[in-house]
C-alpha cells in the first residue's frame, strides 16, 4: 500500500537522503551542495522555500517529491515547479511515482494552481513515458545554469 504525506521537520535525515540518491542515480552528486540545516532553515519554517512530499510503501521510505511555487509571465499564472521526483529502484513498479503526483495535484488544486512543470532529462524515456501517461506534454527547451559563484 502506497501513502503520501508532507515532509516535516522530523524527515529531515529521509528527504536528505533521498535527494542525494536522486543526484547519484544521475550521477550528479557534486550538483548537490546542500546541508540538511540549510534545508531545515529553507523548508521548514512560516514561510517556507520549497515543499516537499514523502511516499511510503508498506510502512516503508519509498520515495519523494520536492517543490517550489514560481510565476509565469506567459501563462500569467503562478505555477508549481516540480524540483525532484524520485522512487527508491526497490520500491519501482508500485506506483509510488504516480501517488507523489496526484498528491502534488492536490496540493495545486487546493491553491487553484493550474500548472505543474519540471525538467526531465531527455535520455529518461521511463520517465518520460511516465509523465506523458500522466498527460502532461514534453517541450524541447534546453536548460542552461550560470554558476556566479564559478564565473563571477
Amino acid at each position: 500500500m502506497v501513502e503520501t504525506r508532507r515532509a516535516t521537520r522530523d524527515d529531515i535525515d529521509t528527504l536528505y537522503d533521498l535527494t542525494k540518491g536522486i543526484a547519484k542515480f544521475h550521477n550528479q552528486e557534486k550538483y548537490v551542495v546542500t546541508t540538511k540545516q540549510e534545508m531545515l532553515n529553507s523548508g521548514f519554517t512560516k514561510k517556507p522555500k520549497f515543499g516537499a512530499l514523502i511516499a511510503e510503501l508498506n510502512s516503508q521510505i519509498a520515495g519523494y517529491l520536492s517543490y517550489t511555487w514560481n510565476y509565469s509571465i506567459w501563462n500569467g499564472c503562478e505555477y508549481m515547479n516540480l524540483d525532484d521526483l524520485f522512487v527508491l529502484e526497490k520500491c519501482r513498479g508500485h506506483k509510488v511515482g504516480l501517488h507523489l503526483m496526484r498528491h502534488a495535484r492536490d496540493i495545486c488544486k487546493e491553491k487553484n494552481i493550474a500548472l505543474i512543470r519540471w525538467e526531465v532529462e531527455n535520455h529518461n524515456t521511463k520517465a518520460i513515458e511516465f509523465y506523458k501517461s500522466l498527460g502532461a506534454d514534453l517541450t524541447e527547451k534546453g536548460i542552461f545554469r550560470w554558476d556566479l559563484k564559478k564565473s563571477g
